[in-house]
């Protein structure tokens, strides 16, 4: 099959040949024609699969017949990188049809946003709690939302903006083409998807596990040594760009901090960073200004890079469906990829059950010549302390002096100089005697 058999018009099909798209994905093959149709659609499918084309394009043939300069359509996000993803994805097939599209979220000033609504934009990509302020101000109109997409429905029911969505869906006509994608289905959104959908057509392509052009592996080490392996990993890795994800946004920063210093260009995206810092990490990361971004799971979805070779976990996520997510980074649209895993004792849980998902051992790796048995400083210190500590002979309790060891300076014949083991070492002071 090709795109020629959607019937698309022919300004859209002269994106989609700028684009290099040759034949659909199997999510695009199976969403497109209802979409067209106008049905509305409940739809899975592996990450990186190209689900965004496959209600991109439909919005698009709809729009280009019908009213011009007023809001149309709405494509709901749980983040502002998925959010930007989506808007750049429209822009890029809307190219010569004067249709336009603008983005709502948090973190940045209003003003440009606010103007992008009173200009009339036919297609609003938002999060939803910008977009409930622009409402109540009046100045975000959804009286003729015509389409309307619910896209990474689990991920903003994780987020807590299911509530969010409810009172944006009040505002919106009942009488509307609805769209929703989810990786997962939980409870809530199954709810949400029965109350807001009308007779759905359902679309699964694949079983929600990792995309079949990865490759995976294991790498076992100690908390202590996580980041001496990841760059013993990196130094001999032949890798193109690197991705890396880390549990909290201190340590994306500080992980960051220290790959810097052995020379890589690196930056970082998490959520103590602006939008202004977070969009110009991503740019960077996208044009090869970066070969290495390390990221907090605000990366983990909507983030489309075609060049990343490499997704690394220094910290082993919380659940499956956040791995799924997070090395669906590379491997995408049939390219392929590695995703490494730095695992330690209190991972071996996750491992079990991403082993059962994929129905294989995965494979477990190791760095010659990477010390493995080097001792954490604390344990060192420990051992240093009771070294100190340790009795002359076998059966002899320590003396004070095994404890508190004489300095040979003395300064005066009322004080005697002692030596303690603190927080900072041995510290030596005198005591009056």
């Amino acid at each position: 099959m090709n795109f020629t058999q959607f019937k698309l018009d022919p300004r859209l099909m002269a994106a989609v040949e700028r684009a290099g798209y040759t034949a659909p994905t199997p999510v695009q093959e199976a969403a497109i024609p209802p979409a067209l149709a106008g049905h509305d659609m409940i739809g899975t499918a592996q990450t990186g699969t190209g689900k965004t084309a496959a209600f991109v394009l439909p919005i698009l043939q709809k729009l280009l017949s019908g009213p011009r300069n007023r809001t149309r359509a709405l494509i709901i996000a749980p983040t502002r990188e998925l959010a930007e993803q989506t808007h750049e994805t429209f822009r890029d097939f809307a190219a010569g049809t004067n249709i336009r599209s603008a983005t709502v979220y948090g973190g940045v000033g209003a003003a440009s946003q606010i103007k992008a609504l009173q200009n009339g934009t036919e297609i609003i990509v938002a999060c939803p709690g910008r977009l409930l302020d622009l409402i109540g101000q009046r100045y975000a109109q959804l009286g003729g939302i015509e389409v309307l997409v619910l896209d990474e429905a689990d991920r903003m029911f994780d987020m807590g903006f299911l509530p969010d969505i409810r009172r944006i869906i009040s505002y919106v006509p009942k009488q509307r083409q609805t769209m929703l994608f989810s990786a997962t289905f939980p409870a809530e959104v199954e709810q949400l998807a029965a109350q807001i959908l009308n007779r759905p057509q359902r679309i699964a392509v694949g079983l929600i596990c990792p995309a079949h052009t990865v490759s995976h592996a294991l790498y076992p080490v100690t908390s202590h040594l996580k980041t001496r392996l990841l760059l013993a990993i990196l130094e001999q890795t032949d890798t193109e760009s690197v991705l890396i994800f880390t549990r909290t946004k201190q340590r994306a920063k500080r992980l960051a901090e220290q790959i810097e210093r052995t020379s890589y260009k690196v930056t970082s995206l998490h959520g103590n960073r602006s939008q202004g810092q977070r969009q110009s990490a991503l740019n960077g990361f996208k044009g090869g200004e970066y070969q290495i971004m390390v990221a907090t799971d605000i990366a983990a979805r909507g983030l489309d890079v075609e060049s990343i070779s490499h997704v690394i976990n220094y910290d082993m996520p919380d659940t499956a469906d956040a791995y799924i997510h997070r090395i669906g980074r590379t491997g995408r649209a049939e390219r392929s990829g590695d995703a490494f895993t730095l695992v330690t004792p209190e991972d071996n849980e996750m491992v079990i059950e991403l082993e059962k998902i994929m129905g294989q051992a995965l494979s477990r790796q190791t760095i010659p010549g990477f010390k493995y048995d080097t001792p954490s400083a604390t344990k060192t210190a420990i051992s240093n302390i009771k070294a100190r500590r340790a009795p002359s002979s076998p059966g002899t309790k320590p003396s004070s002096r095994q404890f508190f060891h004489t300095n040979k300076v003395n300064t005066s014949p009322k004080s005697k100089p002692t030596e303690i083991y603190t927080a900072r070492g041995w510290r030596s002071f005198s005591h009056a005697i």
